[in-house]
């Protein structure tokens, strides 16, 4: 009876292992890599694997801490670079959580588009758009696309884009 039981220990143990170096090999080690390749990115730690390590087509980008002298931009550039590394992989969707907490998603085809388009887009154009392409963990969406007048959509934007890095991750950590 030990033996059966240590045996699908073994076994268990095995998978849960191949699951994670599946993740990691996959994933991880690319964040690894975008976040050691420039050193503005020191002090930002993220964690990526698939939904529920076995999801391929859901990505987790679990922001798990930020050092107390980085910026919002410091913490979406990571993101933005690590959309470039994973521009030919393709997501259905992606979940932004912060220390394991879900809190926003975004379409994995907006995803690609941010990772092909990271190296000739104005970042200010990026930061705008980003917060109308956010939804809400229930599917609505987080925020307005604004119409108007350039200057007062622009700031409308730029609001919600300061908005959206309160409650993605700052809130909490100011708490």
């Amino acid at each position: 009876m030990l033996k059966k039981i240590l045996i699908i220990l073994f076994v268990v143990s095995v998978i849960i292992f191949a699951i994670y170096f599946f993740n990691y090999n996959q994933l991880q080690s690319k964040m690894n890599y975008v976040v050691n390749n420039d050193s503005r990115n020191d002090g930002i730690v993220v964690n990526v694997h698939f939904g529920g390590y076995l999801q391929k087509s859901i990505l987790e980008y679990n922001l798990k801490s930020i050092s107390s002298n980085k910026s919002k931009a410091d913490v979406f550039r990571v993101f933005l670079q690590f959309s470039e590394e994973m521009k030919e992989n393709s997501f259905k969707q992606i979940y932004l959580s912060f220390r394991g907490n879900k809190k926003f998603i975004i379409n994995g085809d907006y995803f690609n588009t941010l990772g092909k388009e990271y190296s000739f887009q104005n970042p200010i154009y990026i930061m705008r758009t980003f917060p109308e392409n956010l939804k809400k963990l229930d599917g609505q969406n987080a925020y307005p696309e604004w119409t108007g007048g350039l200057l007062g959509v622009s700031n409308k934007q730029l609001e919600d884009f300061d908005d959206f890095h309160n409650n993605w991750y700052f809130n909490d950590l100011i708490k």
